[in-house]
């Protein structure tokens, strides 16, 4: 069965004043749904075409080399987006807390010293791409990914990603890339990422 765009579990405008309701909009109806689109493109007549795109993705090299780079493209694209929605919430931001703080610390040191780490490397991205909070499988890092990579695709779990494309922050924070990652710790969803890290262990 072909993928689909997912619901956003909230309103377009349940994020403002962090993330603004227009980038929502183009973000989710139009960006998502072409990542959709191309990788349905992509698998159709294929026997990945009703795969899970995490096991597609986790699996890319099973794939004949002329569909490789458009499913990494567009399947990351769709996975990383369906994982982006719940990654955010209104009402949300503040800390972690239970066992995965305490990961985080043992990892980084402390939440803040994580928190640098991850707007670095989301800010120092080059070009289009990632910040993302991955299991390892032995423990946390933050890894930078280009483009519409996954961590999947090397054997981590993403727990945590913020999207540093320009069509995910440019109509609001236009070239201040540092300020809308800022921003984006004002709506993440712990509580989502705890399920996620709860998942990984």
């Amino acid at each position: 069965m072909a993928y689909s765009l997912p619901d956003l579990p909230y309103d377009y405008n349940a994020l403002e004043p962090h993330i603004d309701e227009a980038t929502m909009r183009v973000h989710h109806d139009k960006h998502h749904q072409t990542y959709i689109d191309k990788v349905n493109a992509a698998l159709e007549g294929t026997q990945w075409a009703d795969a899970p795109i995490e096991d597609v993705l986790k699996d890319l090299g099973s794939l004949p080399s002329d569909k490789q780079t458009a499913v990494r493209n567009n399947g990351g694209g769709h996975y990383n987006h369906t994982l982006l929605w719940q990654w955010m919430s209104p009402d949300a931001g503040g800390q972690p807390d239970g066992a995965l703080a305490q990961a985080i610390e043992s990892a980084f040191g402390s939440f803040d010293d994580f928190k640098t780490k991850f707007k670095d490397t989301g800010a120092n991205q080059f070009g289009s791409g990632w910040s993302v909070l991955v299991h390892t499988g032995s423990g946390l890092d933050v890894v930078g990914c280009p483009n519409q990579d996954s961590p999947i695709s090397n054997g981590q779990t993403p727990l945590l990603g913020v999207d540093v494309w320009e069509h995910a922050y440019y109509l609001k924070y236009q070239n201040r890339r540092p300020d809308y990652i800022e921003a984006f710790f004002n709506v993440i969803n712990w509580r989502k990422v705890a399920e996620l890290f709860d998942a990984a262990g």
